[in-house]
């Protein structure tokens, strides 16, 4: 009998969760630990902080769920990893604290022999002074309960246009390394269309505020696109969305610090500036969550298996930017120091950026992190599950799943409103999400047809879909497995 433990019940610890124990047999131990009681679809909170979806829609409840499908959950955090066991606990463990119940606070083992570290990253707010969601008219969209504080601030806002008062709306990255540009853009589309259901577009000025170089970077060093008959550059799409909706930008920004109603940045000239605003939802930077390990003897480790995030079988080999290759990028997710640990999805730590480093003329880094949330991570997990069943199956260590960012695609679908017939989308498909310039010299890394852009509602009527498909498969409804991740 083996144990798999996995810590975090995101996006890629849910998935990872379902497709193990579909496959192995009961005999077989499936645990999950996460602070969350609830499971959220992410990408939904967009519609819940402009109002146009309640919360109750994107999540549900884990324990039931979870008891129901006969895998193990504890509603804790992960405190240390041992590894190695110790020398009173032999097993490799998870020392743990309780969040909830009346052992709230109560540190206990769990020990494992597969520990798939699904953790994904620290909302890191702090790492801006005043950037907290809730101070200073700062918003977030990063979790349900944020989006709802978010939708409470729009709409207050709203009402005052309505009685005639004159807005500033600030939207985009609060940190010069940020990322999940994606979802800022996509919020941005979206606050700009409830102003206009609401008639009060013309009481707002409406800017995005980017650490990105070109608008339509993404994290990802930009794209060369299909639109249509055309080729066309992302940052030539994102100019002419924002542009046919009266959107202001202001790039290569790196926000230092908030106060009341302002947003303190430094550009790449090194110049240091201020926005004014009425409301503002500035994505955080992420990070680790500062995990520590030990070997047996309890000597700290944790520089072998964590370099903010967690090391996996990535290049992180010192070199600069001319010298990146796809072949940096990990393709099991497995920890090289420790075999029976994995890290898929965010928890992860990349071998460095996508987008090119920049820096202000101050040294100041002002570029975005690498994304991996959605599509990436529900991949990931799949095949870090998919290999761990294997290895229990056959006796011996399996790793012939195998996925890099260097040759996985991710869609992503931007809505810019609500509604079967009057909301729209922006549709972009990128492959593969690592630019492998030798490859693909003369399409800046991607193969054109599989990287291409889209606007209509077509896109919304896909994104409106997916919400449905992914709560379904998310619950593990009937044949829920042959919804692609």
């Amino acid at each position: 009998m083996s144990k798999i433990v996995i810590l975090g019940a995101g996006i890629s610890g849910h998935v990872a969760a379902a497709h193990l124990r579909r496959k192995l047999a009961k005999e077989h131990n499936v645990v999950v630990v996460s602070p969350n009681s609830n499971y959220q679809w992410v990408p939904s909170n967009i519609w819940v902080g402009t109002g146009r979806m309640k919360s109750e829609k994107i999540f549900f409840p884990l324990a039931p769920l979870y008891k129901k499908k006969g895998i193990n959950y504890y509603q804790a955090k992960a405190i240390s990893f041992f590894p190695e066991g110790d020398l009173k606990e032999q097993k490799p463990y998870v020392l743990v604290e309780d969040v909830a119940g009346n052992d709230k606070g109560k540190q206990h083992k769990i020990t494992y022999d597969y520990l798939i570290n699904a953790t994904g990253p620290k909302l890191n707010f702090e790492a801006t002074p005043g950037l907290i969601p809730g101070t200073n008219k700062i918003y977030s969209v990063c979790t349900y309960s944020h989006a709802n504080h978010a939708w409470d601030g729009l709409s207050t806002l709203i009402k005052e246009m309505k009685a005639g008062k004159k807005t500033r709306i600030l939207i985009g990255t609060g940190h010069g390394k940020s990322t999940c540009q994606g979802a800022a853009f996509e919020y941005i589309l979206n606050v700009e269309q409830e102003l206009r259901r609401y008639n009060v577009r013309d009481m707002a000025e409406v800017t995005w505020i980017s650490n990105e170089y070109q608008l339509g970077d993404f994290g990802m060093d930009g794209m060369l696109l299909s639109y249509g008959d055309m080729t066309m550059k992302s940052h030539e799409m994102v100019e002419m969305i924002f542009e046919d909706r009266g959107i202001k930008w202001i790039l290569g920004a790196g926000v230092e610090k908030i106060e009341d109603g302002i947003a303190h940045y430094e550009n790449l000239e090194g110049e240091h500036k201020i926005e004014t605003y009425d409301f503002a939802m500035l994505i955080p930077s992420f990070s680790g969550h500062g995990f520590k390990a030990y070997d047996k003897n309890e000597n700290d480790i944790t520089e072998n298996i964590f370099k903010g995030f967690m090391i996996v079988d990535a290049d992180y080999t010192s070199k600069p930017y001319e010298e990146w290759s796809v072949n940096d990028w990990p393709e099991t997710y497995q920890n090289p120091s420790y075999k029976n640990i994995f890290a898929p999805g965010i928890a992860f730590a990349p071998p460095h950026s996508i987008s090119k480093p920049r820096f202000s003329k101050n040294g100041t880094p002002i570029f975005p992190a690498p994304p991996r949330t959605g599509m990436p991570s529900g991949i990931t997990a799949k095949l870090v599950a998919d290999n761990i069943i294997d290895s229990i199956l056959l006796g011996k260590e399996s790793l012939k799943h195998k996925g890099s960012l260097g040759n996985m695609g991710a869609a992503c679908i931007a809505s810019a409103g609500y509604g079967m017939f009057k909301g729209s989308g922006v549709s972009i498909t990128t492959y593969p999400i690592v630019p492998d310039y030798k490859k693909y010299p003369k399409t800046q890394g991607r193969q054109l047809g599989k990287t291409f852009g889209d606007i209509g509602l077509a896109g919304h009527w896909l994104k409106l879909a997916l919400h449905y498909a992914f709560i379904y498969k998310a619950k593990m409804r009937p044949f829920w497995w042959l919804i692609p991740e």
